[in-house]
């Protein structure tokens, strides 16, 4: 095992080099950066993390052309759409993301903003203040993402939860833009009902290949259980925002290299 206070030194040395407003910019997290009404935050947001898997460049371009379909109000759109507004989008896919898909995401998200302020309830919702992970917040909002009459099946693999042992790679990643409080203003910090504390670390490969490089992981599975044990181990350098070392682990291993 490496030493920890090394390990501890290194994973700060990382975290000071890519901690920067510079990662903003080519990162799916540019995306809400576009905004400053903070449901527009939270709506292009879910739908960049939800696209974050793949090549960063055609992550950003397939935001922006969903942005574009919406007029670039992502709130004002969920809000006011009417039937015919929604033909424009039936040709739009990403991925394995279809329309589909697409327009299951809308429905619910019109449905939850008929009803509340914030996205945020979507998730704290299922979780007490004295939970230790968002385990419960996760299972909770897959729940109440397909609750709704005819929620289609072959959207769900879109929305995983901690019960199916995913490890909910880009909902870490999502609650991590919401919840953290980022002195460099890479995280934005808006939600307040759940805690930086409680964040699980999201399993990216290079997340991943670099965590097992520091000797913080051992398994070759990215599930559930790997996210919790990796978060574990960042908790021993800092318990109360464990997640900001996605940032530094995410940059090593995009880059090649910790130097």
């Amino acid at each position: 095992m490496q030493d920890h206070s090394l390990t501890e030194k290194i994973l700060n040395q990382l975290l000071d080099r890519f901690n920067q407003p510079s990662f903003i910019e080519k990162d799916p997290i540019s995306i809400p950066h576009r905004f400053s009404k903070k449901q527009d935050i939270e709506i292009s947001g879910f739908f960049a993390a939800i696209f974050a898997w793949g090549n960063r460049t055609t992550i950003i371009n397939k935001c922006n052309e969903l942005l574009s379909l919406m007029d670039n109000s992502p709130f004002q759109f969920i809000q006011q759409h009417q039937e015919k507004d929604l033909v424009k989008f039936l040709s739009f896919k990403h991925r394995t993301f279809q329309t589909t898909d697409l327009l299951h995401f809308i429905r619910f998200l019109q449905y939850h903003y008929n009803q509340h302020h914030s996205l945020e309830s979507a998730f704290a919702a299922g979780m007490h203040t004295y939970d230790e992970s968002i385990e419960h917040a996760l299972n909770h909002f897959q729940d109440y993402f397909f609750s709704l009459e005819e929620s289609p099946d072959r959207t769900k693999k879109h929305i995983p939860s901690p019960r199916q042992q995913s490890s909910c790679k880009r909902l870490n990643m999502y609650l991590r833009w919401m919840v953290r409080q980022d002195p460099s203003g890479i995280d934005f910090g808006i939600w307040k009902n759940i805690q930086p504390s409680q964040l699980v670390c999201p399993l990216d490969l290079h997340v991943m290949r670099v965590a097992k490089e520091l000797k913080l992981i051992e398994s070759e599975k990215s599930d559930w259980k790997t996210a919790i044990t990796l978060t574990a181990q960042l908790k021993t350098f800092d318990p109360a925002d464990p997640v900001k070392y996605d940032i530094a682990l995410f940059g090593w291993g995009v880059s090649g290299s910790p130097y």
